[in-house]
């Protein structure tokens, strides 16, 4: 029997298979996500008086923000929709390093805003996201 491993008691036999599957499902974790693996990347260079967006227009989708702090401060990264509504951010990104913001991004127009220093409205850019095909961002 395939099941011979497991304990006799009942208790202790639901034990076993909820460790095991707490294990394999632990295994499945890390790494890119499917929709990491499907996203475009838009290059964005947060410095201490710029946010340089790569392209102020997308298709409608799944898109990584690949940013990288050219300043002096930390700095953080948002993806404003609508009345200043967050759709993405991605905080504490120190001076000299990159990190990375996956949005999922309906058709409408949004703002990516760099805050240096982590304070105030931040510096910002228009970015409008279609319905249909777009040019490809550049990396």
């Amino acid at each position: 029997m395939l099941l011979s491993f497991l304990p006799r008691r009942p208790a202790a036999r639901g034990a076993t298979i909820l460790l095991t599957s707490l294990l394999a499902l632990a295994g499945c974790g890390g790494g890119s996500s499917d929709s990491d693996a499907k996203a475009s990347t838009v290059e964005v260079k947060a410095g201490d008086k710029s946010c340089e967006v790569a392209t102020a227009s997308l298709p409608a989708g799944t898109h990584r923000f690949a940013v990288t702090n050219t300043g002096s401060q930390i700095t953080e990264v948002y993806v404003y929709g609508e009345g200043d509504r967050i759709v993405g951010e991605v905080e504490d990104v120190g001076p000299g390093t990159s990190r990375d913001l996956t949005v999922e991004l309906a058709a409408g127009n949004y703002q990516v805003a760099c805050k240096p220093g982590m304070q105030g409205t931040g510096i910002r850019s228009a970015l409008t996201v279609s319905a249909g095909a777009a040019s490809s961002p550049t990396s």
